[in-house]
Parts: structure tokens; C-alpha cells; sequence
């Protein structure tokens, strides 16, 4: 039986959801890496770090292979790091937009040049 495609859409995005996911994903856009360098880089190791990474292979963003007892990490496929690009003009505009906002708000100063509403009593 055929998952519908959102499903599997709603899978991948879940998959890149986690912070350090998208960190190991950013520190794999120059080349592959040892898990080492991939540790060193992100600051994480050990077993939360092999669990990351084993969930990015599951869902095909990640390949590996050894090279004598080093394992190399690399992305399958280029479009990832788009995919990050686009995400972070999507965030950077949003984060514009409500800068912008917050400047508005701190222009009115509504202590100073607002009438004082009468008080009850």
C-alpha cells in the first residue's frame, strides 16, 4: 500500500526538524566528513550524535561508507542545502517583518503622547 505524499513530505520535514540535524546537515555542505570532525564541528558526540545521523540515513538525506575504521558521512543529494537556503530567507523575512513591528510599537510611546483615560471611581 502506497503512503500518500504528504504523508511522506510531513516524514522528511519532521526528520529535519531537530536543530542538530540541521547543524550536521550545515557542517556537510562543504564535503563529506568523519563522524569525528562532524562531532567536533557541532559540539555533540557519542550516542545522541549516532542517533541524528542514523535517523538522517533512514530517510535518505545522509549515505555513509567506511574508509578503513573512519566513517564519512555525506549528503545524498544537493538540493538539501537549497532547501536550508530557502528556509532561512522564509525565517530572515519573518524576523524582518516582526522587527518591524516592534519598531512601530516602540515608536508609540503611549505613556507620554497618549490622552490619560479616566479612572474609575
Amino acid at each position: 500500500m502506497n503512503r500518500p505524499a504528504y504523508e511522506v513530505k510531513a516524514e522528511f520535514f519532521k526528520t529535519l526538524s531537530h536543530p542538530i540535524r540541521i547543524r550536521i546537515l550545515e557542517v556537510l555542505r562543504h564535503g563529506p566528513l568523519a563522524v569525528s570532525e562532524i562531532a567536533d564541528e557541532i559540539g555533540v558526540g557519542g550516542s545522541a550524535l549516532s542517533q541524528h545521523l542514523a535517523v538522517l540515513r533512514r530517510m535518505g538525506i545522509l549515505t555513509s561508507h567506511r574508509v578503513n575504521r573512519t566513517v564519512i558521512h555525506q549528503t545524498v543529494d544537493p538540493r538539501i542545502f537549497e532547501l536550508l537556503a530557502i528556509a532561512k530567507q522564509i525565517v530572515t523575512t519573518s524576523l524582518k517583518e516582526s522587527q518591524e513591528l516592534l519598531d512601530d510599537l516602540e515608536r508609540l510611546d503611549f505613556d507620554t503622547h497618549s490622552p490619560r483615560l479616566p479612572t474609575a471611581g
